[in-house]
């Protein structure tokens, strides 16, 4: 059984490892991605504030995925899906959905958008994305700091 859960000081390590291994698979080890936030092994810290909030996957007592919601423009309207990725092992059984869903949720109580900076080489995640009503940009919002990223989405909530 899978249990989605706030992140726990605990995780930090999991959730970094998962989002670097991730990466790595796909090739996009690299400056400009989450591999290198400075924040990439201090999540539980980062997602202190009322207006970011960051869930992990538990399956048998062990942290499998994760996603996090956050500000991403200095106007506090425009939030982020951040960091949303599930080990490839456990990947195909429902799980991003149920980030998704979590991740939308919040984001609908706290901001006007929620902003999603990807890679198109990531066919399974965008179709995930546009299937919950984000749209492709031409071009990354103002402010980005994942310079790498060469695919961009939002939904607009209000």
């Amino acid at each position: 059984m899978v249990k989605l859960r706030e992140i726990e000081e605990k995780d930090n390590q999991a959730i970094g490892d998962i989002v670097q291994t991730c990466l790595e698979q796909e090739g996009l080890k690299m400056p400009g991605t989450a591999y290198y936030d400075p924040y990439l092994f201090s999540l539980y810290a980062y997602y202190q504030k009322p207006d970011r909030q960051y869930w992990v996957l538990e399956k048998e007592g062990r942290v499998i995925g994760g996603v996090g919601v956050g500000p991403f423009s200095a106007t506090g309207t425009v939030g982020e899906i951040q960091k949303l990725y599930i080990q490839k092992e456990e990947r195909g059984k429902g799980y991003a959905h149920m980030l998704m869903e979590k991740a939308l949720a919040f984001g609908k109580e706290r901001y006007d958008a929620l902003y999603i900076e990807t890679f198109a080489s990531l066919s399974d995640a965008n179709h995930l994305y546009k299937k919950y009503g984000f749209e492709e940009l031409t071009q990354p919002l103002e402010g980005t700091e994942h310079s790498a990223c060469d695919t961009w989405l939002l939904t607009r909530f209000k």
